[in-house]
C-alpha cells in the first residue's frame, strides 16, 4: 500500500515512518490490505477540522479521534488483482487533542494511539465494522490486536 500523508496541527514527530510501520503490519494480518495496487491518504490534523469532516461528510456534529473515508467495497478490495493501476482505498483523519487526550487517559504514548487509530481506520476501509454485530467487533478487534503486537504495542481491549 502507498500512503500519501499530510501533517498539519500536530507536533513535530515520525508521524510518517509510524503511518508506513502500521500499514507493513496491517497487510501482515490482513492480506487484503497489502496490495501494491492501494492508495490510501491520511491527514494529521486539528479536532476543528476533523470535526467539520464528520459534520460534513457523516452527519454527525461533533469531534472524534479517528475518520475513515473508504472508496473501495469491501468485495472490490477481494476482487482487485495485484497487477494493474493505482486504487485509491480512501482517506483517514485523525484529530490531534482527542488522540492525545484519550492516550493520556489510557496511560499510553500518543505514537501507540495514534498507530492504534490509523490501524483502526484502515481496517474500516478495508470493510471491517466493530458497529455490526460482536462478532464483528471481536474480528476486527483481533485483527488490531494482532497488527499492534507486530508493532511491539501492548493490546488496547485488554483490561
Amino acid at each position: 500500500m502507498q500512503l500519501d500523508i499530510d501533517i498539519e496541527d500536530w507536533p513535530s514527530g515520525e508521524w510518517e515512518e509510524l503511518a508506513e510501520r502500521v500499514a507493513n503490519a496491517v497487510a501482515e494480518v490482513a492480506p487484503d490490505l497489502g496490495n501494491s495496487r492501494l492508495n490510501t491518504s491520511i491527514l494529521f490534523t486539528s479536532d476543528e477540522e476533523v470535526h467539520a469532516l464528520n459534520r460534513e461528510w457523516r452527519d454527525r456534529d461533533k469531534p472524534t479521534n479517528v475518520l475513515s473515508f473508504p472508496m473501495l467495497s469491501r468485495e472490490q478490495l477481494l476482487d482487485l488483482a495485484p497487477d494493474g493501476p493505482p486504487e485509491m482505498l480512501g482517506d483517514i483523519a485523525l484529530a490531534y487533542k482527542t488522540c492525545a487526550c484519550e492516550a493520556d487517559e489510557k496511560g499510553v504514548s500518543l505514537q501507540d494511539h495514534a498507530a492504534h487509530l490509523i490501524l483502526h481506520g484502515l481496517l474500516h476501509l478495508a470493510g471491517h465494522d466493530h458497529e455490526i454485530s460482536d462478532k464483528d467487533a471481536q474480528a476486527m478487534e483481533a485483527l488490531e490486536i494482532a497488527a499492534l503486537a507486530k508493532l511491539g504495542i501492548a493490546d488496547p481491549y485488554k483490561d
